[in-house]
């Protein structure tokens, strides 16, 4: 399997041999690693001839938000659930609502912290890429 990954403005091309040989023999851009994963704990990646350096994930993007004070949506769909109210306190990361896109179920997470002042949609209301969802203070 061959996937092109970003991380931080860099790209990586990643194939992958067989997910179920032990190791799993993955290429990163031609170079060779081996991993060996365990149940239920984090995989040991180990690259020849070379210390494994870690790569940190790049951070939530807040450009999801139409105005410093809204949270619009990442997708277009239809609300499902809504899960905060005016006058609530959010911290960033926390659901608040749950959008339907294809079937798929995605929750929609807080990107700042703060006191919600309104909620601009409700379920079952169909909604645009980028509309703006929840105000907050």
């Amino acid at each position: 399997m061959k996937y092109s990954v970003r991380i931080e403005d860099k790209s990586y091309e990643v194939e992958i041999e067989d997910l179920h040989a032990r190791p799993v023999i993955v290429r990163v851009d031609g170079e060779r690693f081996e991993v060996h994963p365990e149940n239920g704990t984090k995989p040991e990646v180990r690259e020849e001839n070379r210390p494994v350096t870690p790569i940190q994930a790049p951070q939530p993007s807040t450009s999801q938000s139409a105005g410093p004070g809204e949270l619009t949506a990442p997708l277009p769909g239809t609300v499902v659930d809504v899960f905060v109210k005016a006058g609530d306190e959010v911290e960033v990361g926390k659901v608040v609502l749950i959008i339907e896109a294809m079937k798929m179920k995605n929750s929609i997470r807080s990107t700042r912290a703060g006191k919600v002042t309104e909620i601009l949609v409700s379920a079952g209301q169909t909604v645009a890429h980028k509309q703006a969802l929840v105000k907050f203070e």
